[in-house]
């Protein structure tokens, strides 16, 4: 069920004042922050230790995974869950669209964050807090 009180753009505006230039390797404390500014608190613990891990508990939150052919086009607030590849972080990646371009602990380029997740393109799902549908 969502959180009533969820609040897109404050997770955004969240997330874009703390942003950088280049990945501090922690998109999912970044994001989990944004959700957390936009009201909805996600306990830290080993659910969210890593980034590939976060679809459970943002459908528990009240988010709902986006069908592929609402992704040409994501909306403000979408969070994208990308699984790891060979050879790449363990932990994955987790990044959130702010209307603009993707942003995690960086302002990326594009959803991939990087070129070995460009490269590889591994398994991802994208995530709509439900009160946006």
């Amino acid at each position: 069920m969502a959180d009533e009180n969820y609040d897109v753009d404050a997770a955004v505006a969240h997330l874009n004042a703390h942003a950088h230039a280049d990945s501090l390797s922690r998109c999912a404390s970044y994001v989990r922050q944004a959700i957390a500014a936009g009201g909805i608190v996600i306990s830290q613990g080993p659910a969210v230790e890593l980034a590939k891990n976060y679809g459970p508990v943002l459908r528990a939150h009240g988010f709902v995974e986006v069908s592929a052919s609402d992704l040409i086009t994501p909306r403000k607030g979408d969070v994208a869950v990308i699984q790891s590849y060979p050879g790449g972080n363990i932990a994955g990646h987790i990044t959130m669209y702010n209307g603009q371009r993707w942003v995690s602990d960086f302002r990326q380029n594009d959803m991939w964050s990087g070129p070995g997740y460009r490269q590889n393109k591994p398994a991802y799902k994208v995530y709509r807090w439900q009160g946006e549908q």
